[in-house]
């Protein structure tokens, strides 16, 4: 019998792995992404966990039961421009799809910026001849022969990808399936999305954008896949390799080939569901932000009456100017503030943090790898936060001759003192994240005030308490696996698959019927799916529906989740109504009861469950010994902290600031005055004020 689960997130400074055993005990290892061959580094992270239990790589991969393998890929071929060559195929007349978008900028008066290329570019959009109505029928059937001239110009023009998009595909899909079966007969190489299979949803944009993602990924990440997936064999691996998804569940490796968009921002999607999993350990009913601050990225997150947030509107790159998604996935917005975020002097000769990060190659100039930037962790290595020989467990030593002389740079040009700049380096990045966390909790309707923070990734420890108690949150709940958080998310994660049907349907005029038929369609959908996997052993499967509502007169809608399976009388569409109701006055401050609401994208999701272990903490009885070294909590005086290993922690270990709390993987600053207790469930809780 396998006894392990082992989850992977790699992230763009950092691969992280969490090895769960059927003692319930969490090790944790980390070491930095190798971008040329991903095994490398996972091999190495492997390597340090193997290395505390006294085994080897191949002996933890052979008791393995799953594998959970998060990765960056996707997202950063999309970032560095580094996609298969692809073509989108639209109906004759709409071409300009993902050339105008959905409009909209931050700044409707600047008129310096240039309007933003379009995901694939104009001159690979090819028109075809067809048109299908609104209502379904047939107004133009396809043209063989303009299709097949079509087809001779992606062989000539060598394409390796192709994104097919029709106009009302999503109510008769039969020229969309035509299409896709021409193609792949006459160019079997050529890697084919078809919208109304990945993404059958009403907002013409959306579709399109994600449609073309996946299909400009697919090549890559098909070939990435494969290779890890032989990796892992090679080592002696033989359970069940899944891969976590943007909606924060994961899937199996042939889902994650076949849709590859899913992968795109999974990271971030798993640091909510270790928040959702520790929060509901402590017992926390109020609303929950979730940080996770990496070597490249500050994600910020949100728990709701205990649901994570899902959005429609997730970007890769900036707001408008970037490419949307287009699919339901966990609402998790980034800045780039993490460890590794380079600091620099604008024009106007003020302090910016990021977003450019000095990654894992060459790092921060503290690495010793060539790197002479200042960045975030050079700045904790001057202010005393971070021990040069104890980073990583000790398994890294750092330059801190090299972190001096980086920051040094920069306190000339902006002429204070090292002390002083690196201090600034620290207060820019917290603002940061503290505008981050604004933006994400006002904007869902959601005080800051009355939330409690979870807080992860290697570099939030920094700067974390500070945040919350500027924020004037409720607490600050630090895991100890905090440094590893989407990993650890991994685990408490299961197998999710979604799909989407568009049926416009109004609250005065809602046609019991034609809702229950569409549910049974997604049924179908889901069904087959868990069908697929409970020939592997997952059996445990659940269904659950959302819809995407709005009023009449409104342009953007919000997710409401539906409450019960089927429609059965007045009384079921006035609960869904009330629910809408209640999340605007929520989200927006208002609602309007005289208005009708408007139901548009129904979606589907199955949930097929996964064993699990819950995370424990050794109880080891031993007080922890302090040691004392000068770090700076003001720009101008260094004082004395208490420095305390977080591995020799007993229950209910209670700190008070000034200190600083060394984990392997990990370091948390605590300011002066703030307390901090290390609770039953393992987790490190800081308190403010009366609460």
């Amino acid at each position: 019998m396998k006894e392990l689960t082992i989850s992977i997130d790699t992230g763009g400074t950092f691969t992280d792995v969490v090895v769960a055993d059927k003692n319930q005990n969490f090790t944790i290892g980390k070491a930095l992404t190798s971008h040329d061959r991903v095994f490398l580094g996972v091999h190495e992270a492997l390597e340090s966990v193997a290395n505390k239990l006294g085994s080897s790589v191949t002996e933890l991969l052979h008791e393995a039961q799953f594998v959970i393998y998060g990765t960056t890929h996707a997202t950063n071929a999309i970032v560095t421009q580094r996609t298969a060559k692809t073509a989108f195929l639209t109906t004759a007349g709409f071409p300009d799809i993902l050339v105008l978008r959905e409009g909209g900028k931050f700044d409707p008066h600047d008129f310096s910026r240039e309007f933003p290329p379009p995901y694939i570019p104009r001159r690979y959009t090819f028109e075809i001849n067809e048109r299908i109505t609104s209502t379904g029928s047939v107004y133009k059937s396809l043209d063989r022969s303009q299709v097949n001239h079509v087809i001779n110009r992606l062989r000539e023009g060598s394409f390796e990808a192709c994104a097919v998009c029709l106009i009302w595909s999503t109510v008769n899909n039969v020229h969309e399936k035509q299409l896709g079966e021409w193609l792949s007969e006459a160019l079997p190489e050529l890697a084919i999305t078809l919208s109304h299979q990945l993404n059958p949803i009403l907002r013409e944009y959306r579709r399109a954008s994600s449609t073309a993602i996946d299909a400009s990924v697919k090549p890559a990440m098909q070939k990435h896949l494969l290779e890890l997936q032989e990796d892992f064999r090679q080592k002696g691996f033989e359970g069940q390799l899944l891969v976590s998804s943007s909606n924060g569940g994961c899937v199996d490796i042939e889902e994650a080939s076949e849709r590859p968009i899913h992968t795109v921002r999974s990271g971030p999607a798993m640091a909510p569901v270790a928040g959702k999993k520790y929060a509901e350990v402590e017992k926390i009913e109020e609303s929950i932000v979730v940080v996770d601050a990496g070597g490249t990225t500050f994600d910020v997150s949100l728990i709701v009456d205990g649901n994570i947030a899902i959005t429609t509107e997730t970007w890769i790159g900036e707001r408008f100017t970037g490419h949307m998604l287009g699919l339901p996935a966990v609402d998790a917005r980034s800045v780039g503030s993490g460890g590794g975020s380079i600091a620099w002097i604008d024009d106007a000769g003020l302090l910016r943090i990021g977003p450019q990060s000095a990654g894992a190659m060459p790092g921060p100039a503290c690495y010793g790898k060539g790197g002479e930037l200042p960045t975030v962790t050079d700045a904790a290595v001057v202010l005393g936060y971070i021990d040069p020989n104890y980073f990583l467990g000790g398994a890294m030593t750092l330059d801190r001759d090299a972190a001096f002389n980086a920051i040094a740079v920069l306190a000339s040009q902006l002429k204070v003192s090292i002390a002083e700049a690196a201090f600034s380096i620290l207060a820019v990045s917290n603002e940061s994240m503290i505008n981050a966390i604004k933006d994400m909790t006002v904007s869902e309707g959601v005080d800051p005030t009355e939330a409690v923070v979870v807080a992860g990734g290697g570099a939030a420890g920094l700067g974390i308490i500070t945040i919350a108690k500027e924020l004037g949150c409720k607490a600050v709940i630090i895991p100890r696996v905090a440094s590893v958080l989407s990993a650890s998310g991994m685990q408490y994660s299961d197998i999710k698959y979604e799909h989407a049907a568009m049926l416009p349907m109004r609250s005065s005029e809602f046609r019991y019927t034609s809702v229950n038929e569409t549910l049974d369609t997604l049924d179908l959908e889901l069904t087959n799916f868990a069908d697929r996997l409970s020939s592997k052993g997952f059996s445990d499967a659940s269904i659950s529906y959302r819809v995407d509502a709005k009023y009449a007169a409104q342009v953007w809608d919000i997710p409401i989740k539906l409450p019960f399976k089927r429609f059965q009388s007045l009384e079921s569409v006035t609960q869904l109504v009330e629910l809408f109701h209640a999340n605007h006055q929520r989200v927006f401050n208002v609602k309007d009861r005289d208005s009708p609401v408007e139901f548009t994208n129904w979606t589907g999701t199955v949930t097929v469950k996964i064993p699990k272990v819950e995370t424990r903490i050794r109880k080891t009885g031993v007080k922890p010994v302090a040691s004392q070294r000068l770090a700076y909590f003001d720009p101008n005086e260094a004082i004395t902290a208490q420095v305390l290993r977080g591995e020799n922690f007993s229950v209910g270990t209670n700190v008070q600031g000034p200190a600083i709390i060394e984990e392997p993987t990990t370091t948390i600053v605590l300011p002066p005055k703030a307390l901090l207790t290390l609770n039953e469930s393992a987790n490190y809780v800081v308190r403010f004020g009366s609460s």
